[in-house]
């Protein structure tokens, strides 16, 4: 359908998680070059609003408390945010509403803007389709850069002019400052992951600091601390730990100055591939052709276990995670930093 090319105001609906939002910054850079006058709003899930805050293309964050609705005892906490949302929403008389996320929840809040257009995915799920007023084929076999670029081009906007630009706020610390100075040269180890399945064994990471030639620095969330704890125990004294005292201004300012990223596949890896820096990546259960490190210059690493990808987020034997050894991934980042081995 023709799309008005007078867009006044412009709604994202994108809230969570950290590795799609960072997916969408493509979408956002060629959306405010195809519409500089516009005001764009971003729906954004409460503790990933570091991302968005103080960006130069979004004139304002909406954070909303997802894992609240959740929360079934919390019911009444949950209708009172959703009421204020959904009237903070249609008051803004948005031009477009776009979901990016393609849930119930997230067509419920496009449909909330009362927007005379709605956009989102035809491959989208929970029936949030019926919630459109337009609906573009994103193609499955795509990765999520790419499907949601596909949303852009179809409201004319040119999309292949410089490549997929990841624009990320530019704020730093002093204290990232002194951190990165004492340092100088370093990695960065992403030893956690959102599903069990996907995390290579904390040992292994390890016995990767162990082995290179600057120190690293592991970082994840306050959850992951006990699993960042063992892999600094089993570093031989060559890593250090800052899980959970970042926030993701602070992470995304460390990620821009480490040689390289050795992750599995999660949030902070799409951070650091967003920012051009090397990653190399263990994966299991999932599949690189869809979630992987964006770009070039990237590794993936992922076993030849027949049952890859099952996409599951429990697993008897783990045999795809315990199958490559910390030895292949010290060989990666050699090659990739192009260190002579010793």
């Amino acid at each position: 359908m023709p799309h008005s090319a007078n867009y006044r105001k412009i709604l994202i609906v994108k809230p969570s998680s950290l590795g799609d939002v960072v997916h969408s910054l493509p979408f956002l850079d060629v959306v405010r070059r195809c519409y500089p006058k516009a005001e764009i709003h971003w729906v954004i899930a409460k503790g990933l609003e570091g991302l968005l805050e103080y960006h130069p293309m979004v004139d304002k964050c909406i954070v909303i408390n997802k894992d609240l609705w959740k929360n079934i005892s919390r019911a009444g906490d949950t209708l009172t945010e959703i009421r204020r949302l959904y009237r903070r929403l249609k008051n803004e008389h948005y031009d477009l509403a776009i979901d990016l996320q393609g849930l119930m929840r997230s067509g419920l809040i496009t449909l909330a803007t009362h927007a005379p257009e709605r956009i989102g995915l035809a491959e989208a799920r929970e029936g949030s389709r019926l919630f459109y007023t337009a609906k573009v084929k994103g193609g499955r076999g795509l990765h999520a850069v790419e499907r949601y670029l596909k949303v852009a081009a179809d409201l004319g906007c040119p999309t292949g002019e410089n490549g997929p630009q990841f624009p990320l706020p530019m704020r730093g610390s002093d204290r990232m400052r002194r951190v990165k100075a004492d340092l100088q040269a370093y990695a960065i180890i992403v030893p956690g992951a959102r599903w069990r399945t996907k995390l290579w064994p904390a040992a292994n990471f390890g016995a990767v600091a162990a082995g290179l030639r600057v120190r690293s620095v592991v970082v994840g969330s306050l959850s992951d601390r006990a699993i960042a704890d063992a892999v600094v125990a089993a570093s031989s004294g060559r890593a250090l730990s800052l899980a959970g005292e970042t926030d993701l201004s602070e992470l995304i300012d460390l990620m821009r100055g480490a040689r390289v990223v050795i992750t599995n596949d999660s949030g902070p890896m799409h951070i650091a591939a967003a920012l051009q820096i090397p990653v190399i990546a263990v994966f299991g259960p999932t599949s690189p052709v869809l979630t992987g490190p964006y770009g070039k210059g990237h590794v993936v690493l992922q076993a030849k276990e027949p049952c890859i990808p099952c996409f599951r987020k429990t697993c008897a034997h783990m045999k795809c995670m315990n199958a490559i050894a910390p030895e292949e991934v010290i060989e990666k980042v050699h090659a990739v930093l192009q260190w002579a081995v010793p």
